[in-house]
């Protein structure tokens, strides 16, 4: 409960002299504030820098209907909870601006993702999961002959 929120403490950093304190909210002076949100880790790509997805249902009142809608939002990780991986459902916090485009920050890791989920998420399925039909077209497209040459 350091730094205002229910989350668990992370371990201290293990190099205390390169670590970066200036923007982490557990043992730096980064304070967070406003908005908490929930979401799942969507890419990776970025160094110290994740995309967190949510998705919400917005009513649409002339169908008295339900529609999908989602969010992505660029979230600092600090160097103690790294390592994220795709898949994994996190807690963010909105602080002050880190960048042009990240004003939130990761404050706890709330499941892991398995590794079948993360692979489903990155659209790098196992081959052996996929069904292989490819073979069997090519195979009888090659022994038929044009139709139609008497």
């Amino acid at each position: 409960m350091a730094i205002g929120l229910d989350v668990p403490m992370p371990p201290e950093p293990e190099d205390p002299d390169n670590y970066d304190y200036e923007t982490c909210p557990f043992y730096g002076r980064l304070s967070v504030r406003g908005q908490t949100l929930e979401g799942t880790v969507v890419s990776t790509d970025m160094e110290k820098t994740v995309i967190v997805e949510r998705e919400y249902d917005v009513r649409v009142p002339k169908y008295d209907r339900y529609m999908k809608r989602r969010s992505r939002i660029p979230a600092h990780v600090p160097g103690v909870l790294e390592p994220l991986s795709v898949g994994d459902e996190v807690r963010i916090a909105e602080t002050r601006p880190l960048s042009k485009t990240k004003s939130h920050v990761v404050v706890e890791v709330v499941s892991e993702a398995d590794a079948l989920t993360a692979a489903e998420l990155t659209g790098h399925a196992d081959e052996a999961t996929q069904e292989t039909t490819g073979d069997v077209t090519e195979g009888a497209s090659a022994d038929r002959s044009p139709e139609g040459d008497d």
